[in-house]
């Protein structure tokens, strides 16, 4: 078992899988954090404090921590994880037929520095039936998901394009996320070959 190069504040298993995806070895420790949305903040604000107070709050020692946040708009509301089954439902219904967009948040802190970027995906969600978001939402994925969906899971069903990466709309932009831990001095490459020839490094 490799020593982790990062902390992960985060308990996601989306976040998880895309890290050990790109080769990432790391610790998980979720934050905890309190996700509520102070009046009048944006979206771009939101996901950024809230990348940012999860990566605070498990730093320890000098090994980085990552934080992040994703959620989703359509025409300027903000669709957060829903409460119970009629606010999924609720949520889904006015997605279908639209293009929505999905904001991830991303902050790199080691308890001297912090770098931080937020990524955009342009989602288009298809038309679907009651029968189908109320079958979605037996499924339970919805539950703990931004917008009431996963794209990575059984949602992947309603997405008929993305205008963007797929690892943003799943919580965690690749890219992004690649560039920010190699701008902090993380060896992105450490464990990758262990990885790709199927050795593993987690």
């Amino acid at each position: 078992m490799n020593e982790p190069q990062i902390t992960l504040a985060s308990a996601s298993p989306r976040r998880a899988a895309l890290l050990r995806q790109i080769g990432i070895s790391f610790e998980i420790r979720p934050s905890n954090i309190i996700e509520k949305r102070a009046a009048g903040e944006s979206p771009d604000a939101y996901v950024q404090r809230l990348a940012s107070a999860k990566a605070h709050a498990v730093q320890h020692g000098s090994r980085p921590s990552l934080g992040a946040d994703t959620t989703v708009t359509l025409n300027g509301r903000m669709l957060e994880k829903p409460i119970d089954r009629d606010d999924a439902l609720e949520m889904l219904q006015r997605l279908q037929g639209e293009r929505h967009s999905v904001l991830t948040g991303v902050s790199l802190y080691d308890g001297q520095r912090e770098l931080s970027v937020i990524a955009t995906a342009r989602v288009a969600f298809r038309s679907a039936t009651i029968d189908e978001l109320e079958a979605y939402w037996e499924s339970g994925e919805p539950i703990d998901k931004a917008g009431a969906y996963g794209i990575q899971g059984l949602g992947a069903i309603f997405i008929a394009g993305i205008c963007g990466q797929p690892s943003t709309v799943a919580g965690l932009p690749l890219v992004e996320t690649n560039q920010l831990l190699s701008d902090f001095g993380v060896d992105v490459w450490q464990h990758r070959e262990a990885f790709f020839t199927g050795e593993g490094h987690t």
